[in-house]
């Protein structure tokens, strides 16, 4: 494992809280809702393979996971399916309301969803999957709810020497050699599912079948560095906390070897930042 990768990874023998876990990435998400653009700019443009690998069309009943500002939703419902959009953050409801009207979004836990089995034709997740402390009994829940023949879709970040939007802050932290906070509690390895085997048999073990990894990798375009940092750092939460909650000559040192490792992007007078992520999809058997 890199030196950049273990910040977001607990050592094995250390024993993870879920639920002080999730009740820290709720309320970050609380606080993020109104300054997740940035980060809203780049998870936008894998909704459509997302939406494709769901089989989304007219007509079907559609879950989508961790909502957010309801951007997977409302292209979702552009397709004319019938879509739910849930989140556990409530102000990510109340502005996927706002930005969405008509569409319906609603407040619950992706670990216990609140519907009967079989409901919907199809679950999406984009990046949900990351956030959540038991993501075993969560994917468990999606495929319950799933009618038999139906399918699941969701995205990962993919490593972060290659998913460099993230990475180029990992690896400032990793050089700096600073520890992760000691109030941040501990969640499952942000990496786990960025490994293609482990992505299958997540949907696998639950019962899924025709279960395929895919990658998607483009470069994404920032103006300036300082937009960069900005706006992950308002955009995130476990890797925003890595950062904002070192001590200030600590997040000093971090952005200077930031703003050296982007460098390498620069391209005229913006940056060309490489994205890369994991997009699983499975069927339900019938």
């Amino acid at each position: 494992m890199a030196p950049s990768d273990r910040l977001l990874s607990p050592p094995p023998e250390l024993t993870i809280d879920q639920d002080a876990f999730n009740a820290f990435e709720a309320a970050g998400w609380q606080r993020k809702a109104l300054t997740y653009d940035h980060i809203a700019a780049v998870t936008s443009r894998v909704i459509k393979p997302l939406l494709d690998a769901a089989r989304v069309e007219q007509g079907m009943r559609v879950l989508d996971i961790g909502s957010g500002p309801g951007h997977a939703a409302a292209q979702a419902a552009e397709r004319r399916a019938s879509v739910v959009g849930v989140d556990v953050a409530t102000a990510m409801v109340q502005l996927a309301r706002r930005l969405h009207p008509g569409l319906d979004f609603r407040e619950a836990n992706a670990e216990a969803l609140p519907f009967e089995d079989g409901c919907f034709d199809a679950v999406v997740g984009n990046f949900s999957i990351l956030h959540l402390g038991r993501p075993e009994q969560a994917v468990g829940e999606f495929v319950r709810v799933l009618r038999a023949g139906g399918q699941l879709a969701l995205t990962v970040w993919d490593l972060p020497e290659r998913a460099r939007w993230q990475g180029v802050f990992l690896d400032a932290v990793a050089a700096v050699d600073v520890t992760a906070p000691a109030d941040v509690p501990p969640g499952p390895p942000f990496f786990r599912f960025s490994v293609d085997e482990q992505f299958t048999a997540l949907l696998q073990d639950r019962g899924l079948t025709d279960v395929v990894v895919r990658t998607i990798v483009f470069d994404h375009p920032v103006p300036t560095a300082d937009e960069l940092w900005d706006g992950v750092l308002a955009g995130t939460v476990r890797v925003s906390a890595l950062i904002l909650r070192q001590d200030e000559p600590a997040r000093r040192r971090i952005r200077a070897v930031f703003d050296q490792l982007v460098t390498e992007y620069q391209r005229g007078d913006h940056l060309e930042v490489p994205v890369s992520v994991k997009l699983a999809a499975g069927s339900k058997p019938r």
